[in-house]
């Protein structure tokens, strides 16, 4: 995720290897929030930090001095944010699109930050462009970084807010079948060709968990 944090600025100005593995572990949710016509308003987005990645946070932040693994008011006050300050053209490692076509996302609003036993819990909000209805198209919502130098697993709560009716379809990735399709394509490289020059894909988006809504049409 690429925010001005001081931690994570550094990291991502450091070059991406041409076929990465994951360097911050991130418990994702998703809260789907529908207005009082129905419509899909808004995407509020749960990250919830890997122990060793929420210490140096803390420690860069110069929070929980009592080691207690929790933080006060103030310190949450401080927090907050840390991780919604966003370079241009970041798209917060979320990707909504109904009926195929992307949905336009605003940047993150409304951020707060908190930590649960020593694991940093961040939420933001991103505002839907249009609050399109979703009726019987598909929306696919999934949360990676195509770098893949971040992992997002999809593991805290997916929920409808404001709409009942409305189904969800989780569609978990095939882990073993693109790590297979990865190592055939290493396998493939010559042993004194320059990774950095080849057009290597970028394979976040392969280890996505993907989420389907569909709503009746009214």
């Amino acid at each position: 995720m690429k925010c001005a944090a001081p931690l994570l600025a550094l990291a991502l100005l450091a070059p991406a290897p041409a076929v990465a593995h994951p360097h911050v572990f991130v418990q994702a949710g998703v809260d789907i929030v529908f207005d009082r016509k129905g419509r899909l308003s808004h995407i509020k987005v749960t990250w919830g930090y890997d122990a060793f990645y929420s210490l140096l946070i803390a420690e860069d932040q110069g929070l929980d001095q009592d080691g207690d693994g929790a933080l006060t008011a103030r310190e949450e006050a401080k927090l907050s944010g840390f991780d919604a300050k966003w370079a241009p053209g970041f798209n917060g490692d979320l990707v909504a699109t109904l009926e195929g076509q992307p949905l336009k996302l605003s940047g993150p609003l409304k951020p707060t930050a908190t930590m649960v036993d020593g694991q940093i819990i961040s939420t933001h909000v991103r505002e839907v462009s249009g609050a399109p209805f979703v009726g019987s198209d598909t929306l696919s919502v999934q949360a990676y970084d195509e770098s893949y130098y971040t992992s997002y697993d999809l593991t805290l709560p997916v929920r409808l807010i404001g709409n009942g009716q409305c189904s969800i379809r989780r569609i978990e990735p095939d882990i073993d079948g693109e790590l297979a399709q990865m190592q055939a394509m290493l396998l493939s490289i010559d042993a004194d060709a320059d990774l950095e020059e080849m057009d290597i894909p970028l394979i976040g988006g392969a280890f996505a968990t993907e989420i389907l809504v569909s709503c009746p049409s009214s």
